[in-house]
């Protein structure tokens, strides 16, 4: 069963400030605490990340993924879907980067859905967990860039 989340939050920079750091995935490893390695399979015409694999820590285990960007909204949206996964049988995301009177007000759209049979609840609370921490991942990293 797919668990779809919605969670925002205000970071106190530019929407292009927090595009450009939310594209930069090879720095991940320095700022995003689950990511544990990150590889960068292709890139599109402009040079940005196409398909990107990562090993994260997840469930209290390492997991592999392999995501795959849109940048046809960009800067003002980004949108990404999973192409290889072995715990995610599906994991679909959208980062929305609206301006504000302060800085940027981020949406984070997640969908997920586990190859692994997990209580519906579960799978829930970790979409939620996912999404806080990477939205106060990003804003501590957006706003100490300034």
């Amino acid at each position: 069963m797919r668990q779809h989340a919605t969670e925002s939050i205000v970071v106190h920079a530019s929407p292009e400030e927090v595009y450009r750091v939310v594209i930069d995935v090879e720095r991940y490893v320095e700022w995003v605490n689950e990511v544990k390695k990150i590889e960068v399979v292709e890139r599109d015409a402009a040079g940005r990340p196409l398909e990107v694999e990562f090993r994260a820590a997840a469930f209290g285990r390492s997991t592999t993924y392999a995501l795959r960007y849109d940048y046809s909204r960009a800067p003002t949206e980004l949108n990404w879907f999973q192409s290889a996964g072995d715990i995610t049988a599906e994991l679909r995301g959208q980062y929305r980067f609206e301006p504000t009177d302060d800085g940027t007000h981020v949406v984070y759209d997640l969908e997920v859905d586990l190859a692994v049979p997990i209580p519906a609840f579960v799978k829930a609370r970790a979409a939620q967990r996912i999404q806080s921490e990477a939205l106060r991942e990003l804003k501590a990293r957006a706003e100490s860039l300034r």
